[in-house]
């Protein structure tokens, strides 16, 4: 295996880019913090003085949720 160079990492998404990443056109066309105030609110997690670990943001879970491909989604 051959140890990745510097600028590996950027070309690596480049060539995701040019064929038109679905993650940068949701991100270009629509704003998925409107959605943060209700999925806090629908959540309702607790304030963490309990310990453990830190929830994920609600939006990226909306994310993964609204953007996954119909053959991932859950039967």
């Amino acid at each position: 295996m051959k140890q990745p160079g510097f600028f590996d990492v950027d070309e690596r998404l480049a060539r995701l880019s040019r064929p038109g990443d679905q993650l940068e056109a949701f991100s270009r066309t629509m704003d998925f913090d409107v959605f943060r105030p209700d999925l806090e609110k629908a959540l309702a997690y607790s304030d963490g003085s309990k310990g453990g670990r830190p929830p994920f943001d609600p939006v990226l879970m909306f994310k993964i949720l609204v953007i996954q491909p119909p053959e991932q989604s859950f039967r």
